[in-house]
């Protein structure tokens, strides 16, 4: 047997994977994927000790994607200890970037700014996050624009401390993404390598909106179509309805649905929120056995509201906006909808609490649709004289 390697006995150690692997849904396919699977001849390695349990042994193993695939499901089983693997291989494609740069004193400059800047922050905002991965688009982003800029100025035969506002508007015109270092700049300027510049943000754009008639359509659907598979009807309703985050409907634990006194409740924010009964049936269904989209070796219980397809890890956001998009429901149109209608109708304070939202987001979105705190009281003021 594949992990007994040969002895008859398989590690205690490697039990726990073991039962993952022989809970899969499709026996089949857990079959098939012991039989061929890329990541099943690491696991082997592993089994007879020809590799060491360890994230350093997996990431100096020559087939990188097999060997991450075990590793899921090697933290899930808790035979290895988990760790964000974004963060991981965002540092690793740092260490690829800095190693094409040439020039040693560009070389030395980029890797002190991502070092101690972006990535320092980026570690920072992982240690205190919650969701199972942290977004490094944006730190990439700027390491990248960084070294292009850096470049940019050597083919003009300039250097940093050389550079000056007439430079900076140069590059500004090289592409939409130039204003992007600003980030560099600044910290450059705390650390004394250039003289202080005003860059201009991207700016603010709202975006398009579904009409409120397409967005309770395509509500009313989600809520009654039951032949439509129910992650995709509670994702849609939570985009649609509450305006949430693709990223965030992905991270949500089956902690965060209770039920009680018949009615089912969610916790989006800091308080749980009363959810339609269709959209509460759905919710507990998927809890008791809806969960079928799973990888191999994912253990027989998670606490993600919606597994994905590596052991142990929640579908991703962009997983959830293909599976929505065809069903005709687009993300961005559709959360501006919801937002535009929830913040016009609740102050910005109770938005943000509801809805996890941060206050500056929640009062920019209550200025854009109209609402403050003087309508939402005099509502709540006719409200209580009608029940009277």
């Amino acid at each position: 047997m594949l992990l007994s390697a040969g002895t008859g006995g398989i590690p205690a150690g490697l039990l726990s994977v073991f039962e993952a692997i022989t809970a899969a849904r499709q026996p089949r396919s857990a079959l098939n994927w012991l039989r061929n699977g890329a990541g099943a001849g690491v696991l082997a390695e592993v089994a007879a000790g020809r590799i060491e349990i360890s994230h350093h042994a997996l990431d100096a193993h020559p087939h990188r994607r097999a060997a991450d695939y075990l590793r899921h499901i090697l933290t899930a089983g808790q035979v290895l200890p988990p760790r964000d693997e974004e963060l991981a291989r965002a540092e690793r494609w740092l260490a690829d970037l800095l190693a094409t740069v040439g020039n040693p004193e560009l070389r030395r400059l980029l890797q002190s700014f991502a070092t101690w800047q972006v990535m320092r922050r980026l570690r920072r905002r992982a240690a205190a996050s919650t969701r199972p991965r942290s977004p490094t688009a944006h730190a990439r982003n700027q390491i990248k624009s960084a070294a292009a800029f850096l470049d940019w100025l050597a083919s003009r035969g300039q250097s940093l401390a050389s550079c000056r506002h007439a430079d900076i508007d140069d590059w500004l015109t090289t592409g939409p993404g130039a204003w992007q270092i600003r980030g560099f700049l600044a910290w450059a300027t705390r650390q004394g390598h250039c003289p202080a510049f005003a860059i201009p943000g991207p700016g603010h754009t709202a975006g398009t909106a579904i009409s409120a008639d397409q967005r309770w359509a395509h509500a009313a659907r989600l809520l009654h179509d039951d032949s439509l598979q129910a992650t995709d009807r509670i994702a849609g309703c939570l985009l649609l309805l509450y305006g949430q985050q693709l990223s965030r409907i992905a991270a949500l634990t089956t902690g965060q649905v209770t039920s009680r006194d018949d009615a089912v409740f969610i916790r989006l924010g800091k308080h749980d929120i009363p959810v339609p009964d269709l959209l509460g049936a759905a919710l507990l269904e998927l809890i008791r056995g809806g969960r079928t989209h799973t990888g191999i070796g994912t253990p027989a219980r998670t606490r993600w509201l919606f597994p994905g397809g590596m052991p142990g890890r929640p579908i991703t956001g962009s997983q959830l906006g293909e599976r929505l998009r065809a069903l005709g429901i687009y993300a961005m149109p559709g959360r501006r909808a919801a937002l535009t209608d929830l913040t016009a109708k609740l102050p910005a304070a109770v938005i943000a609490d509801l809805l996890h939202l941060s206050h500056g987001t929640a009062v920019r979105w209550t200025h854009e649709t109209g609402g403050d705190w003087s309508s939402y009281a005099a509502g709540l003021a006719r409200q209580h004289v009608r029940q009277t």
